[in-house]
């Protein structure tokens, strides 16, 4: 704690002595690149976003054509029927059964004509209910139903004009509910005009409209919408288009209305926002769309990046000049003082420096306090290497007298041996030369990795000496695909997974007998290895948890458990990758396999 708080008073102390030279750094550099900077990221900022604004209303007034062109055709196969002669000859006509059926029929064709236009869904004339087909429902109704609807008092104002309706859910008995927009008009008799012979009703499906709206996405806060000429809402994609509309001013509605399009700005709340919008030349509607200012500055930031980068990087260029040129001076004056304190220190030594500690600060006390720390690293650091190498040496000893037992062991065997031939006890000869064998073969000189076939010859040997250990016990089988013996594997991968297979699955079943086999093949660029036994098995709950923790079972005999599951699974982690490792098939009475997967390596 007080060697950080001295170091710290140091750095203070230091940034002190500098302290013209970070006033000259702050008055001919810091300030006139921050108003340059703020003066370029202001007058971009405010091209771009005009740039932005503009593009969206060319976006919204473009949609606007498309839905107008739409309405046109529409229009035009409504003005089509309403000059039909066909139609007004059948509505003026009241004849017999038969003639009001061939009325009917006549209607009906005119009705499907009309709805050959894709974007018709339905044709409807409300006619005289004292006519027999008043009653169809699918394309004639009595003239009565119309007036319910909030519309009706608007088209008979219009006299014969086209009326467009706003977007409402209609129900058909051939259909059923359906939110659709109609374009509506009355009908009068030519030969006595102030009589009303029925009602036109067009009617579109609101997926027109949604087709069109949903290419417009300015904001992630506000959908767009549509109004018709008094200021009413048509259609909205979002899921709260009434409260939007309602949240626009009365003032900002008149000046909507009163112009064909342009961008007025609101306040909402703390946050500025754009009103673009667009007139629908057929119908009168306005279409709108409002998107923040924060939301524009992000798409204008977002467009000018490559310029801001450019830009940023040309002030960055001229800004290491000016610090170049500032370094330059600073330089020049603090090299006299630089070769005084290296005169010094060839001079007088390190003990110089720690006399100085006593001494006024003056311009240079950083620097002095900075060869003096790191001279004291030096020093610590040669100490660490000094005593780094001592370690060495040590383990370098460990490690040859660590040579010496193996071999002291193998000659032991090997005596023993020769001991238990000469007294003609095979079964015990066997036993010590397979157990030579397995050390021989589990050291391999000290080596992490070994081939495959050392690994398979380990497993082997480890699974004869079980069977003399446990005779007439279990067999064992090893299937390897040819060539994969020179491939390399972590040491000790195989024997305890044989171990675990014997120990702990067929020792355990009440015959105590059992096979085990271990097969090996290739998979493109990896070895799947396999050991399988016919023991007790186990549940898949255990199996997983061998994998993720270590075993503290005991043996058989009363020893620390073998490497076990987990401990091999994690150096085929290490040695391999994540994606390696074990996993273990098994069900409880169903015995056991654990497969290995492993990258193939070629063993050098």
């Amino acid at each position: 704690m007080k060697k950080g708080w001295s170091y710290l008073t140091g750095l203070g102390q230091g940034i002190l002595a500098a302290r013209k030279w970070l006033i000259a750094y702050v008055i001919l550099i810091l300030l006139p690149v921050s108003v340059m900077l703020a003066s370029f990221y202001q007058r971009s900022s405010d091209i771009l976003e005009q740039e932005v604004t503009s593009t969206m209303q060319l976006t919204l007034k473009q949609a606007g054509m498309n839905l107008t062109y739409k309405l046109d055709h529409i229009r035009d196969s409504s003005n089509s029927v309403f000059m039909n002669q066909v139609l007004y000859s059948n509505l003026q006509q009241k004849d017999s059964i038969t003639d009001e059926l061939n009325q009917l029929k006549e209607l009906r064709n005119l009705a499907e004509t009309a709805q050959e236009n894709e974007d018709i869904f339905r044709l409807r004339f409300f006619v005289d209910p004292s006519r027999m087909y008043g009653g169809d429902r699918v394309n004639l109704y009595p003239l009565s139903d119309v007036e319910h609807y909030p519309w009706y008092r608007q088209v008979l104002e219009a006299g014969g004009g086209m009326v467009w309706t706003g977007v409402y859910e209609e129900s058909y008995i051939d259909f059923g509910d359906k939110k659709i927009f109609s374009a509506a008009r009355m009908l009068r008799n030519p030969k006595a005009y102030e009589e009303t012979i029925g009602i036109l009703v067009m009617d579109v499906s609101q997926d027109l409209i949604a087709e069109v709206m949903s290419e417009l996405h300015f904001s992630d806060s506000y959908a767009p919408y549509l109004l018709d000429s008094e200021g009413r809402l048509i259609y909205s994609t979002g899921e709260n288009g009434p409260q939007e509309v309602s949240m626009l001013p009365e003032e900002l509605l008149d000046t909507i209305k009163q112009s064909e399009e342009g961008i007025v700005k609101r306040t909402l709340g703390r946050e500025e926002v754009n009103v673009v919008y667009t007139t629908i030349g057929t119908s009168g509607w306005k279409m709108i769309s409002q998107v923040s200012e924060s939301e524009i500055s992000h798409r204008a930031t977002a467009m000018n990046q490559f310029t801001s980068i450019a830009t940023l990087a040309g002030i960055t260029v001229m800004f290491l000049v000016l610090v170049f040129v500032l370094l330059m001076f600073l330089v020049q004056n603090m090299q006299r003082r630089v070769q005084m304190i290296l005169r010094m220190i060839r001079k007088e030594g390190i003990g110089w420096l720690e006399d100085r500690r006593t001494m006024p600060d003056g311009d240079f006390r950083l620097l002095e306090r900075s060869v003096d720390h790191l001279i004291h690293k030096v020093n610590i650091l040669m100490e660490e290497s000094y005593q780094a190498k001592m370690q060495e040496r040590e383990a370098q000893l460990r490690t040859l007298q660590a040579q010496i037992n193996p071999h002291f062991l193998y000659n032991a065997l090997d005596m023993i041996n020769w001991s238990a031939i000469s007294h003609d006890a095979e079964d015990t000869s066997q036993m010590i030369e397979a157990l030579a064998r397995y050390f021989r073969l589990s050291l391999n000189q000290g080596r992490d990795n070994v081939s495959l076939a050392d690994e398979l010859n380990l497993a082997k040997v480890f699974m004869e000496i079980q069977q003399n250990r446990f005779p007439s016990t279990f067999t064992f089988s090893v299937q390897v695909e040819p060539g994969l013996e020179q491939y390399m594997i972590p040491k000790l991968t195989l024997q305890p997974l044989v171990e675990n297979a014997l120990l702990h699955g067929i020792r355990k079943t009440r015959r105590k007998q059992g096979n085990i086999a271990i097969t090996a093949r290739r998979e493109q660029e990896d070895i799947l290895l396999a050991v399988s036994d016919d023991g007790i098995g186990m549940s898949p709950e255990q199996a997983r948890r061998l994998l993720l923790e270590p075993s503290s079972e005991l043996r058989s005999d009363g020893m620390p458990g073998s490497f076990g599951l987990y401990n091999v699974n994690e150096r085929i982690r290490y040695f391999a990758g994540n994606r390696y490792g074990l996993s273990i098939e098994t069900e409880p009475g169903q015995g056991t396999v654990i497969n290995i997967r492993i990258k193939a390596v070629p063993f050098e």
